[in-house]
């Protein structure tokens, strides 16, 4: 079905909608793989679902972008959006993920160049095992907080613009400006990071795989992998309040 934006009839929403239900089960068992289990799948679900629907009413089909790929991206957007009205994680675990990127962003300002884990290790008072156990335990977090620095990139932190929202395109030449000079920061901050944090995040939200799959590309653990993952969230969300900052 060729789907034409914002002129769906109500049959051709739905029977959309059911031939890509299967997306919001896999998406939102892949999130809950990594979330304490006091969030159901079923709310996960319910919030993806939401996100599904969003995909079928806004897509573009003149965008260059598959219609699964949208949806999933709006999805997953749907989905953390309700992570974070939950406020799920607890005080102590926003606590690390603040610790890791002051570490992260002081290693940095002293030496002038991207930092090594071990160096922030070090500041942190951590053996590297420590710190990478902290990583993996901030996993979920830094997610969360990252999506929450992209939303600021516009500097209206009230606007409840989320990442998705802000990649859709605009009609309105300022909107289709800021999201260019939002991509354009997006891939500076990536361009920064190390080759394999590059190749797990390509791997991750461009090939679609699971931790695990990545860790059997690289023959690397799950929990190595979830470590890179987060290092690399956190690096990215570290490096964007900078830049807003030197604006």
């Amino acid at each position: 079905m060729i789907v034409l934006k914002g002129i769906l009839s109500a049959e051709e929403r739905e029977a959309m909608i059911v031939a890509h239900a299967d997306l919001v089960r896999s998406v939102a068992l892949r999130i809950s793989m990594r979330i304490p289990q006091s969030v159901s799948l079923d709310e996960l679900m319910s919030a993806g679902s939401l996100g599904l629907m969003d995909a079928v009413d806004k897509f573009d089909p003149e965008k260059d972008v598959k219609f699964r790929t949208y949806a999933q991206f709006r999805i997953k957007g749907a989905i953390l959006d309700e992570l974070r009205s939950l406020d799920w994680f607890s005080r102590s675990l926003r606590k690390k993920a603040q610790d890791v990127e002051r570490a992260l962003a002081g290693v940095e300002r002293e030496l002038g160049r991207p930092a090594e884990e071990s160096e922030v290790a070090e500041a942190m008072g951590l053996s590297l095992e420590a710190y990478q156990d902290v990583l993996a335990e901030i996993h979920s977090a830094a997610l969360l907080n990252l999506d929450a620095s992209i939303r600021g990139a516009d500097k209206d932190r009230d606007s409840g613009k989320s990442f998705q929202d802000q990649l859709t395109g605009q009609d309105n030449p300022e909107d289709r400006f800021a999201e260019e000079e939002m991509k354009a920061r997006m891939a500076k901050v990536i361009a920064g990071l190390s080759e394999k944090e590059q190749l797990v995040l390509s791997l991750y939200y461009f090939e679609d795989l699971t931790l695990k799959e990545i860790g059997e590309v690289l023959d690397r653990t799950e929990s190595r992998v979830c470590q890179i993952h987060s290092a690399a969230l956190v690096k990215m969300r570290t490096r964007l309040r900078g830049a807003e900052m030197d604006v």
